[in-house]
């Protein structure tokens, strides 16, 4: 008995299915933000790009790459084993996501030909629903106690706040904006340079176990797969696309921070500092960056009134409300007048406000019922003894 045609569901079906396993594969041959490599994927598809690679050896098959760097390409593209990947991230409870995929974030696809060929997630939230409300803090490894506590507060109050707390689970900076997010019982993205089931660095791997749990862990890179320092530069990339602004914690002149805020000025993101000291090294390329591109903050409040939406604005920034501010124009007048030393008549002091001995007589009984003034015969002065403030703090003129 012969089969019926098969249905066009099934063959475009069946047609996604091997333009995954392809991506998976590739994920093995294209090095991340390899722009030749994406040139040749978008221009050729993943599975055609796959058989190019495979096929018999010839240098017109893929325009644009030295004989040298071909043979490199293939090399590698004949170890990939895109099942054998495909079923560890399973094992490891992840998933592959593919450009196109419901869950693919597409401000990822603003990276053009840099765009990664997939990503290995691991963890259960939808990683393009997290993305669309997201902020990187990013920053020195070797961080001072101020910067890790900076980063631990811009992780915790961005989290309270809902946003998702995205960095590069390493040591210094990101590990503390990370483990604020945690504490606070937020959302946060970890972007690795490696395969998503290694915990690199080391000291981290309970810290990323933990964000497995209770947030994403994400990488270009199949599992297993080690990290270089090529890769981390690369893997900023991401970080600065993913996300709608680019906080930095510190970072000397010469730091892969940098290159992550100054990706996100690149693709259109806000890109943000926060100021340490003047004679600090470590805040040294901080400084830099907010004397061009980078706006200054110095808390969750102002990167969230920066990033957010209309009406998420930080609360009003002033000192402490003193007696004297709560005072009508003209009462303070007449309280600015009275000399710092000394007493003077209603007259004089009339005449130094430059209003009425009657009126000026009138608000100095009132300053003297608030505490302000003290009446020596004809003649008043200020009081000696400060007036307080309602929580019970000293004030002063």
């Amino acid at each position: 008995m012969r089969a019926g045609p098969r249905r066009a569901g099934s063959a475009s079906t069946a047609a996604a299915g091997s333009e995954r396993v392809a991506r998976a594969a590739l994920t093995r041959v294209i090095e991340p933000g390899d722009e030749c490599g994406g040139r040749w994927l978008r221009e050729f598809g993943a599975q055609e790009l796959l058989g190019r690679l495979t096929a018999a050896e010839d240098t017109e098959a893929l325009p644009g790459a030295t004989v040298r760097r071909l043979a490199g390409y293939r090399a590698r593209a004949a170890t990939a084993d895109p099942a054998r990947d495909l079923e560890a991230i399973a094992a490891a409870g992840g998933r592959f996501l593919c450009p196109g995929d419901r869950e693919w974030p597409t401000q990822l696809d603003a990276l053009g030909d840099a765009r990664p060929v997939g990503l290995w997630v691991r963890g259960g939230p939808d990683l393009r629903k997290w993305a669309v409300r997201s902020v990187a803090v990013v920053g020195a490894r070797a961080c001072t106690p101020y910067g890790a506590h900076m980063a631990t507060l811009l992780g915790t109050g961005l989290a309270e706040r809902g946003w998702v707390v995205v960095s590069g689970a390493a040591y210094g900076v990101d590990g503390s904006a990370h483990r604020g997010a945690l504490a606070a019982g937020g959302a946060t993205v970890a972007v690795l340079a490696c395969g998503v089931d290694v915990g690199y660095p080391r000291g981290h791997a309970r810290l990323i176990g933990r964000i497995v749990e209770q947030g994403l862990v994400i990488g270009e890179l199949p599992p297993g797969d080690h990290p270089t320092r090529s890769r981390f530069i690369l893997r900023n990339r991401v970080i600065a696309a993913l996300t709608r602004g680019t906080v930095v914690v510190e970072a000397e002149h010469r730091s892969g921070s940098l290159v992550t805020a100054r990706c996100a000025a690149k693709l259109g993101r806000h890109t943000i500092g926060v100021p340490g000291p003047a004679t600090s090294g470590l805040s040294a390329g901080v400084h830099e960056l907010l004397r061009g591109e980078g706006v200054l903050v110095t808390d969750a409040d102002d990167v969230a009134e920066l990033v957010g939406e209309i009406g998420e604005l930080a609360p009003d920034r002033r000192g402490p409300v003193l007696p004297r501010d709560l005072l009508d124009p003209a009462s303070a007048r007449v309280l600015e007048a009275l000399p710092a030393g000394g007493a003077v008549t209603v007259t004089r002091l009339a005449h130094g406000a430059g209003t009425t001995p009657d009126d000026t007589l009138g608000r100095l009984y009132e300053l003297h019922a608030l505490g302000f003034v003290e009446r020596h015969g004809d003649e008043w002065r200020l009081a000696r003894h400060p007036v307080r403030p309602p929580n019970g703090r000293r004030g002063g003129f």
